[in-house]
């Protein structure tokens, strides 16, 4: 399972106001519109020309890292799609199919998978896509000096990645180019086959290139800075960037030398809008494209001449819990770590309202999910899961029984010394600081002392470089991962992962991913009870809570055609989408 940092919780935590006594009237009604929403426009001929503007909903300028390995966060993601083509295509349920840029063949008995791009395929300066194109992503990932939040044990999976990034080889042994690197192909040869590898989104194999030649004389230590990356990079989707603003907009026009042919649109603009403002955009058609934040529904459910689009996408909001440091590549949990505690971490969870939220401001279009496994992944999702209701009378009996005894207004920690604990959250819309507010009072019910890291929210760049270097003064964070459509947890949730930034890592978290990804896991019945151990651990040990997850409904111009949530149609979508004629 791949992930993306989300933006902020604003579309998947809308929280609460410091009361929630009066709980929205038309819950029932906003969801029944969202499931009424079809996931695509008018699929018809297109003409054309014509000006798209593509809403960038963030509170912060956008990083503008355009490289899938060197950006993890989903602002960047949304500013690069119009050019950022996948290598493969899927179907519906995120099967890799031979109909994109590439093509994909596995051997079980070889260990070996074998990519082959399309002839045709070509960078937007017009050179063939090659293989070295495909082998270069995995050095970009995997060389220590990119510090690339990419890499992890599922990389270190292919035969020779792990000698590479410790440096011990120059080249990655197990990436064979049978027509050598300006050929085609690539084989990649694997210690051990995993059942996700028929599956996009897998963190086993890399489905996105690079483009080695303009990119090769640059050091991997600049790359993430250099202009070749922030300010002219070259894709080969259907759209070319033509101008950056950094940070606020990004115009894109059609690549001419795109495989599929020639895009409809002339010119995409994608510009950054700050979530209180959504609304208001939406109503006065700044853009033909806009994701609706959901405590703003009601403002923008009668806007004339556009249409709802809307799905329920694989992400959630969750709150993590800091025990530990990342070091020499490894996740090292910290026994003395201040949120160490289960009891501790339990009764947090427990606390928190987050179903009076959810109907107070989202009119139910925001709801609390019971488990790190999203439902849309069918039976490897625990229906059973409980989660962290809202219970404060077993949070209180959580903390009596771990020792947390009060000491006047607040709970001191087991060893007698005070306990004030710092909680890290980013900005978001006009009701983040409200919303968070609402949990640190809750919190107070059952003693305990929580305040806001640095005394208020933080930007969303800031936020996640202090989370993940470790800042002492985060104790707890609130944040969301847009998650890819293969669900093995190993890729974020890893002892090796950077991205696991709790920095959790224990012997039998290691061993429930292991059992998940086995090559006994290829059997569907073995893989579900595997998953399901997995969800039971993790809410029981409650390093990381799920909190929430929502229906997501754009605002499209009425005008629009060809446009689709479908997984089907994601990897050619900016090829298709236009105005109707």
């Amino acid at each position: 399972m791949k992930a993306i940092k989300l933006f902020s919780s604003a579309s998947l935590l809308i929280g609460a106001a410091l009361t929630l006594a009066a709980c929205g009237q038309n819950d029932k009604n906003a969801v029944k519109s969202a499931k009424k929403f079809p996931e695509q426009t008018a699929q018809k001929t297109a003409k054309k020309g014509g000006t798209l503007t593509y809403a960038i909903e963030t509170d912060t300028p956008f990083k503008g890292i355009f490289d899938s390995q060197l950006s993890v966060d989903q602002v960047d993601s949304d500013v690069m799609q119009f050019g950022n083509e996948a290598l493969f295509d899927t179907d519906n349920s995120y099967q890799i199919t031979d109909k994109g840029p590439a093509t994909f063949k596995l051997n079980k008995k070889a260990k070996t998978i074998m990519i082959t791009v399309k002839k045709g395929v070509k960078w937007s300066d017009g050179k063939q896509v090659i293989a070295k194109d495909l082998e270069y992503t995995y050095e970009m990932t995997a060389n220590k000096a990119t510090n690339s939040l990419r890499y992890s044990d599922s990389l270190a999976n292919i035969v020779g990645m792990k000698e590479y990034h410790d440096g011990k080889a120059k080249t990655i042994s197990g990436i064979k180019f049978p027509d050598g690197e300006n050929g085609r192909t690539i084989v990649i040869h694997f210690i051990a086959m995993k059942p996700g590898m028929l599956q996009s989104g897998n963190d086993y194999f890399i489905e996105t290139a690079a483009p080695y030649h303009y990119l090769k004389d640059i050091p991997f230590s600049k790359l993430v800075s250099s202009d070749q990356i922030r300010k002219d990079p070259l894709f080969f989707g259907p759209y070319k960037v033509s101008k950056v603003v950094r940070g606020q907009s990004v115009t894109w026009v059609p690549n001419k030398y795109y495989w599929r042919g020639t895009p409809k649109l002339s010119k995409i603009v994608a510009q950054v809008v700050s979530t209180n403002s959504a609304s208001q955009a939406i109503k006065s058609h700044k853009f033909d494209i806009a994701d609706v934040v959901n405590s703003q529904w009601q403002a923008v459910k009668d806007a004339k001449d556009t249409k709802f689009v809307a799905n329920i996408p694989l992400a959630y909001s969750y709150l993590g819990f800091k025990v530990g440091k990342l070091q020499n590549g490894k996740n090292i949990m910290d026994p003395h770590a201040k949120m160490n505690n289960k009891s501790l971490r339990q009764a947090i969870a427990y606390a928190m309202n987050i179903n009076q939220v959810e109907k107070r401001y989202t009119q139910g279009l925001t709801f609390r999910v019971p488990t790190l496994i999203p439902e849309q992944f069918g039976d490897y999702f625990d229906k059973n899961a409980q989660g962290f209701p809202y219970n404060l009378k077993k949070a209180n009996q959580l903390l009596n029984q771990a020792g947390y005894k009060k000491k006047g207004k607040w709970r001191v920690q087991p060893n007698g010394k005070p306990l004030s604990i710092h909680l890290a959250a980013i900005t978001g819309s006009a009701v983040q600081e409200p919303i968070i507010q609402n949990y640190i009072q809750q919190w107070k019910k059952i003693g305990l002392h929580v305040s806001l890291t640095g005394n208020r929210l933080m930007e969303f760049n800031s936020f996640y470089d202090k989370l993940d270097q470790d800042d002492k003064n985060i104790d707890m964070f609130i944040a969301s991962w847009s998650l890819s459509s293969e669900p093995s947890p190993a890729g974020i949730y890893g002892e090796t992962s950077a991205m696991n930034d709790s920095r959790f890592a224990t012997k039998e978290n290691n061993k429930l991913l292991d059992n998940i990804d086995s090559e006994r896991a290829f059997n569907h019945d073995y893989r579900v009870k595997a998953f399901h151990k997995w969800q039971q651990y993790m809410n029981d040990e409650a390093y990381i809570v799920p909190l929430t997850n929502s229906y997501s409904i754009k605002a499209v111009n009425s005008k629009l055609v060809n446009y689709s949530l479908k997984p089907a149609e994601a990897n050619k979508i900016w090829y298709k989408v236009g105005f109707s004629k």
